[in-house]
């Protein structure tokens, strides 16, 4: 009868128990799998679908300890305004660097474009006695010239981004100690012969707070990119080369033309760059900002601009190089060494670089 066999067997029931057990232990934990992959998945949809939220974030969490650590030293308007001042002319490199980079490129010659067409800017107007007017639009018109040689190598003859630009840095950077003699132009010699190259490196005062003008066209830069990348069909196309330039091209894109026009804009840049540099620096060298063009990728990159490109915001790489101005600022107050500082710079590459591998797995 079933109720001896169940007597006879008492193991049964505890049997049937576990089983029982155990499944509601399975249960409960693809639940909870379940509702954690939900989170973790809205979050990782909520930052690729706003791609400078990421810094931002570490801009003002940046911004808070380092305000705790340093006290009122870091938040008096003199240090927050010398933060934009020295970020301006690497937040300008890094505007050219964010046009290549979303179309999937990477331009390695920027600092080495910008420091040419100070050299011959310089030479023109200080040197050979070129109204200084005249002088910067030649340095303008060898800005858009470099770029465009940058961009015919790239789409013409089909050579890499990367070998291309590598190899026009070292023309470029070889050119601009032939051209200076590998000599600086003095700050005292531009002042008399041509006062109007140091036009970026003048202050104007906002109630208590300094700002130079070179630190205004770097955010005026920055908005007129994000205008043309967001509000135009240009713009689009740009988005869609990084994205897929094979399914750009079905479309109609002329993906060639449009790769030209993004390195003579970014050469462009680099040339209005030279102009606010001599100001910043308020003397012509052909060997300063050495180190220009992978602080301009750090920035991009700390911005959350993907180097798979196709994705990130323009707005990004200016938050990027704010947030590598404010770790330098903060952590030279908190009198950090400078070699910990740039290790501490390090770890945010790895960190972003990171972050944007993570938020390309919703889009994969």
């Amino acid at each position: 009868m079933p109720e001896e066999d169940d007597m006879a067997d008492p193991t049964n029931a505890k049997g049937q128990d576990y089983e029982t057990s155990l499944a509601a232990s399975e249960t409960t934990v693809a639940e909870f799998d379940h509702i954690h992959a939900g989170v973790v998945g809205k979050v990782q949809h909520l930052l690729h679908g706003n791609p400078t939220l990421v810094p931002v974030i570490v801009l003002t969490v940046a911004i808070g300890v380092f305000g705790l650590i340093a006290g009122d030293r870091f938040f008096t308007p003199f240090n927050l305004t010398l933060i934009m001042q020295q970020v301006s002319i690497i937040g300008m490199l890094a505007a050219a660097q964010s046009l290549v980079i979303i179309t999937m490129g990477i331009d390695l010659s920027v600092a080495a474009i910008m420091v040419l067409m100070s050299v011959i800017a310089g030479k023109l107007a200080v040197e050979m006695g070129v109204p200084a007017p005249l002088a910067l639009l030649v340095g303008f018109a060898g800005g858009i010239g470099a770029g465009y040689m940058n961009g015919v190598l790239v789409t013409r003859v089909k050579l890499p981004p990367f070998i291309t630009t590598l190899g026009t840095w070292n023309i470029f950077f070889a050119l601009n100690l032939w051209l200076s003699g590998a000599q600086s132009i003095r700050g005292a010699d531009i002042d008399v012969e041509a006062p109007l190259l140091k036009f970026f490196g003048a202050n104007f005062t906002i109630g208590s707070a300094r700002l130079t003008y070179g630190s205004v066209l770097m955010v005026v830069i920055f908005v007129a990119l994000w205008y043309l990348l967001n509000k135009t069909a240009w713009g689009r196309h740009v988005y869609m080369i990084g994205d897929d330039k094979d399914a750009a091209e079905l479309a109609g894109i002329r993906t060639d033309r449009t790769l030209r026009q993004v390195y003579m804009l970014a050469g462009f840049i680099c040339a209005l760059a030279a102009w606010a540099s001599i100001g910043r620096v308020g003397s012509i060298s052909p060997q300063s900002f050495y180190e220009g063009n992978l602080q301009s990728i750090t920035a991009v990159v700390i911005g959350g601009i993907s180097l798979f490109g196709g994705r990130g915001s323009i707005m990004g790489a200016l938050f990027g190089a704010l947030i590598v101005g404010v770790f330098q600022s903060g952590l030279r107050l908190a009198g950090v060494d400078v070699l910990w500082q740039v290790f501490a710079i390090g770890w945010l590459i790895i960190i972003a670089v990171a972050v944007d591998q993570w938020i390309r797995k919703v889009s994969a």
